[in-house]
């Protein structure tokens, strides 16, 4: 890898801002220049939110990402909106409990994802975000528990330490899951 752009989407809440600050803090304990841009609707719980995140070999000059390479749509306005600007070849992953259509485009590889559904099933109905970030770090081949325990100590705040077993969990689910529940 010389340089992946991430996209990260969904309403507020869904934990978007975090799972693209969960891959900027991965991208850094892998030695890698990084970029983070968060993006939400003034709402925040329920508005729109995205999150940009660059992981690269050379250091970053521009924190936009138009073009990405992965897309993660956590619901249908963020698929409609961004399914056209992922890169030829690229990846878009979508959590299918909450979107009901396919991907339109074939030059790219679609990864549905049961997410909500099977965070439901965990017992975890608020992480989602965690399962659909499992799925892509095994598809990418980067899955490595130890590594992202690590990451998740650094980005949980000490108020909710009590949460990464249950993220790491997630994560698990989405890791070893087929895709649909």
């Amino acid at each position: 890898m010389s340089t992946r752009q991430f996209l990260f989407s969904g309403f507020g809440g869904q934990g978007i801002l975090f799972a693209g600050k969960f891959m900027a803090y991965k991208g850094m304990l892998d030695g890698k220049h990084v970029s983070w841009l968060p993006s939400y609707g003034p709402e925040m719980r329920g508005g729109t939110a995205s999150c940009s995140v660059i992981i690269s070999d050379t250091p970053v000059g521009s924190p936009i990402v138009s073009t990405p390479d992965v897309l993660v749509a956590m619901n249908l306005p963020s698929l409609d909106k961004y399914e056209g600007s992922v890169a030829t070849d690229g990846m878009i992953f979508f959590d299918s409990s909450l979107i009901e259509r396919d991907v339109k485009r074939e030059d790219v590889r679609a990864i549905p994802l049961a997410a909500t559904s099977l965070a439901n099933e965990i017992g975890t109905p608020t992480l989602a975000n965690m399962v659909l970030l499992g799925k892509i770090l095994a598809s990418l081949g980067e899955f490595d528990e130890e590594k992202i325990a690590a990451v998740l100590k650094k980005v949980i705040s000490a108020k909710r330490a009590d949460m990464l077993e249950a993220n790491l969990n997630a994560m698990r689910a989405g890791a070893q899951s087929t895709g649909l529940i």
